[in-house]
């Protein structure tokens, strides 16, 4: 037979009013911060959980900040793109001008006096700032300026680094291009083939225009076109080998090896003019050789074809640049529209995260209460039942 002794049952009451006050005390304090997750022994399966949720709301955060950054230098780059597509286009016009035959030498360079001062405000866009003390096209060296002035040219001081910045969980978006490529590899001509007179002519002829007839027939190299003597002409390959011969006549395409070439005027004995695949050039040097155009005086007829060579590839060289400013725009913009796209992520991960977060941390007020109301119940029987037990003493009916 078991004995339950007076200390065994204070030991039990007391034990059990603990109990219930310690759950009075939790479910006061859940009602008091909102949250039924308090420390991690309230419930330390659901504790680790939303410790993992909340560094992935965090880091969510973290992708939000990032996407901020680079769409704010993405937006500054559009605008320079933008400016400079202006500029380019009013050399355009400006070329235009000084092509006619109507203008003279002062009004050329009048014109080349304009000319310089847009040139001069590309450079200043080519070193535009973001606004947060870095360069935008200086690549990961944009701590400087990236570009600069050295004697008759413009030397690029920064990579070729394209920096990828993560926006959302395994999304990337590129930053601002490197200048390079934005400003020096622009394409001659008319970005896949380009023709030139040589400095070396000494007769009127001029390019008219020139063109890729035949993509499969034309192997990909370079070819030179050389005026003899009769309006007799030879086409010769890098090497200097004849694969064409032909009679000249003003303004009558030259056509060979899925290329063809118009020339006008009466090219001397001796006169080249080279046409093949586009180089690349940097805007600037572009702008420089228009520049020194405009400012020559002519006064004969060799030296006029040979200033209307110069300004007339000039204007080719310039729109090929042009629609370069727009194709860099539009990389810029479909990296803008990544970043779009991320926060629309971003927003439905931290929505799904947080409410898996409020699920396992937030309380629910009507079960609360409920429980409180319950323990508190259950706390007030236990101390009357106490206070009763303790009249059931020998003692008392000793009396």
């Amino acid at each position: 037979m078991t004995r339950i002794s007076t200390g065994m049952r204070y030991q039990q009451s007391l034990s059990s009013m603990q109990t219930r006050q310690a759950s009075l005390a939790k479910l006061q304090q859940q009602l008091a911060t909102a949250l039924k997750l308090n420390t991690g022994k309230d419930d330390p399966v659901g504790a680790g959980a939303a410790v993992g949720l909340d560094r992935a709301v965090a880091e969510l955060e973290r992708f939000g900040k990032n996407g901020d950054t680079v769409g704010h230098r993405l937006g500054m780059q559009e605008n320079v793109l933008t400016q400079a597509g202006d500029i380019m286009s009013r050399v355009k016009v400006l070329t235009i001008q000084a092509s006619s035959g109507t203008m003279s030498d002062s009004d050329r360079k009048t014109i080349a006096a304009e000319v310089r001062t847009l040139r001069d405000g590309l450079l200043d866009l080519a070193n535009a700032a973001d606004g947060m003390g870095r360069f935008l096209f200086g690549g990961a060296q944009d701590g400087d300026p990236p570009f600069s002035r050295s004697g008759s040219s413009v030397v690029y001081g920064g990579d070729q680094t394209q920096r990828q910045v993560e926006i959302a969980p395994e999304m990337f978006a590129s930053d601002a291009l490197p200048g390079s490529e934005v400003f020096l590899r622009v394409r001659t001509g008319n970005g896949r083939i380009d023709a030139v007179a040589s400095n070396a002519n000494t007769g009127t002829g001029q390019i008219g225009g020139f063109a890729l007839t035949d993509a499969s027939a034309w192997n990909g190299a370079r070819y030179q076109v050389e005026f003899g003597t009769g309006n007799a002409y030879t086409i010769r390959d890098a090497g200097g080998a004849a694969v064409a011969t032909g009679t000249y006549a003003s303004g009558e395409a030259i056509a060979f090896g899925g290329l063809q070439l118009t020339i006008s005027g009466a090219p001397a004995n001796g006169d080249t003019f080279q046409i093949g695949p586009s180089d690349t050039r940097d805007v600037f040097a572009t702008l420089d050789g228009l520049l020194q155009a405009l400012t020559t005086s002519p006064t004969t007829d060799a030296e006029r074809a040979a200033q209307q060579n110069a300004m007339r590839s000039a204007m080719r060289d310039i729109t090929t640049a042009e629609n370069h400013f727009i194709d860099a725009r539009a990389s810029g913009g479909a990296q803008l529209a990544a970043l779009d796209q991320a926060a629309e992520l971003r927003g439905a991960l931290d929505v799904t995260l947080k409410s898996t977060l409020s699920g396992l941390r937030d309380l629910d007020y009507v079960d609360a209460i409920g429980r409180f109301n319950l323990e508190k119940i259950a706390l007030e029987a236990a101390q009357l039942s106490f206070s009763q037990m303790q009249r059931l003493s020998l003692f008392d009916l000793m009396r």
